[in-house]
């Protein structure tokens, strides 16, 4: 960061890689689907009886599976997994490479 930039905050610098891992606007559009599906979820699963744990667990896998495939188009790693192999020292996908393909960091 240079001095002519502003600092922004945590939630603000979130967003902003939040973005940039989500460029593609069919992978924006599927996630604008399958968040709220997933939240929903978690949500349902605090005040359904618990014989219908299956319909909250069902949405939530369906939401997931909906971001999956958005990040299969958009050639990059879902957060969450790139994450967990960042910690483990294994290569990952942050950036997809079509919209960052001169970052060899990304990989």
């Amino acid at each position: 960061m240079t001095e002519s930039q502003p600092r922004r905050g945590f939630l603000a610098r979130r967003l902003h890689g939040w973005m940039l891992r989500h460029q593609l606007p069919s992978n924006f559009r599927i996630h604008m689907v399958g968040i709220p599906m997933t939240v929903v979820a978690l949500g349902l699963l605090a005040v359904l009886p618990w014989d219908l744990w299956w319909v909250s667990a069902s949405l939530f896998v369906q939401g997931y599976f909906l971001q999956w495939i958005g990040h299969c188009w958009e050639g990059n790693d879902m957060g969450e997994w790139a994450f967990i192999k960042k910690l483990l020292g294994l290569p990952y996908v942050g950036i997809s490479p079509r919209w960052n393909p001169s970052d060899p960091n990304q990989l």
